[in-house]
């Protein structure tokens, strides 16, 4: 693998361990400022909505200043707003540093997805995909249960802790290589013409999938739900929710590097049924989980599902847009932005007011759509 990949790797461990770090306790910190389940899940959706927002200058500030530089000033960004989001005197302060963090977090998604989609040929999109997503879950698997000793220390130490781990990714930014793209290997398809492919709509439907559950709806109920009806106090709802994820990202970082292998040596089809299948079936049993160990195991197999279909929807982005596709992984990221915001809302008005099992059918209902809309797809690879 090319040097950027490996880099972009170590910056993605660094984000991932401290926002490993805060997803457990950000929840059960908006409600000691009074906040319910939807407006909890609201603290989320504005991280995401400011992404989305921003998404679309990425590619702008991209060509304008050079991706390395874009990807550090959007970690920079992040780190500053977590800082003051630990300062937080209450909700409203909570909201608007959150949501100056998704611009720093647009900036640096798409910059690294770029960078990355760049730095290979498409034989390599999948192994490259899992090495980068393989950063975020080894860091996953470390940050949640840090996060759960933290917040036994203090509610606010997370974001700290996370503001500490990003000025570290910044640092390992400084290791990436310009990438410069050849006038003849550059995809000169239109945009329009991108976004009517079928494998890139699969792989916005896989991202709108993702941001609504794996970031909106398990992030923001899971933690709600144990502190519910499994844990005493929320410090120990954070601590044992720390341990489940973390147990889980084992789990799917174990399993992400096969996948990428599949994905690259036998088509993105395959993988991208199998995993949503998975994911539908683990998000519909979580709200019936009778315990800490059952809940375990039912997000170990959601981590399954997310490892199978991991790898998939960046490589086939590449596959439709070319090289030179930052533009598209704008899109991308937005369809993913655009399910972070919307699903902690849902999500968190549906447990309120008709249970949680409703919350998560609704989740499990998009895994399904997605899969039978890779079903549709054709299993050759565009090389």
């Amino acid at each position: 693998m090319p040097r950027n990949v490996w880099v972009l790797s170590s910056i993605s461990l660094a984000v991932a361990v401290g926002y490993g770090v805060v997803s457990p306790v950000l929840p059960m910190f908006a409600t000691a400022f009074g906040a319910n389940e939807m407006l909890a899940g609201a603290v989320i959706s504005a991280f995401a909505l400011m992404r989305f927002v921003f998404a679309p200058a990425v590619g702008r500030l991209d060509d304008r200043f050079g991706h390395s530089r874009v990807l550090m000033a959007g970690i920079l960004i992040v780190a500053v707003s977590s800082v003051f989001t630990g300062f937080a005197r209450n909700y409203a302060e909570l909201i608007v540093m959150r949501g100056l963090g998704g611009i720093g977090s647009a900036m640096f998604s798409i910059a690294a997805m770029t960078v990355l989609l760049a730095s290979v040929d498409a034989s390599h999109r999948g192994r490259a995909s899992g090495l980068y997503q393989g950063g975020f879950l080894v860091g996953a698997m470390a940050g949640p249960a840090i996060g759960g000793v933290l917040a036994g220390i203090s509610m606010r130490a997370p974001f700290f802790f996370y503001a500490g781990t990003l000025f570290i990714a910044a640092i390992a930014a400084l290791f990436l290589r310009p990438v410069a793209i050849a006038e003849e290997q550059k995809d000169r398809r239109p945009l329009g013409t991108i976004l009517h492919d079928r494998r890139f709509l699969t792989a916005c439907l896989a991202s709108l999938s993702n941001g609504w559950n794996s970031n909106g709806t398990r992030s923001t109920l899971v933690p709600l739900f144990v502190a519910a009806f499994l844990a005493q106090s929320p410090a120990q709802a954070a601590v044992m929710t720390g341990v489940a994820m973390a147990v889980a990202a084992v789990v799917q970082t174990a399993l992400l590097m096969p996948s990428g292998w599949v994905v690259d040596g036998f088509g993105r089809r395959v993988p991208m049924v199998a995993g949503a299948l998975v994911l539908a079936v683990a998000l519909a049993a979580i709200p019936y989980s009778p315990g800490m160990v059952t809940l375990t195991a039912v997000l170990c197999l959601y981590a399954a599902g997310s490892a199978i279909i991991g790898t998939a929807p960046a490589a086939l982005v590449g596959d439709a847009a070319g090289p030179d596709a930052d533009r598209p992984i704008a899109v991308y990221s937005m369809t993913g932005d655009l399910g972070s915001i919307v699903g902690p809302l849902v999500a968190g008005f549906l447990a309120g007011h008709l249970g949680y099992p409703s919350a998560f059918a609704l989740g499990a209902i998009l895994w399904l759509a997605t899969a039978a809309m890779a079903t549709a797809m054709k299993p050759k690879v565009r090389r």
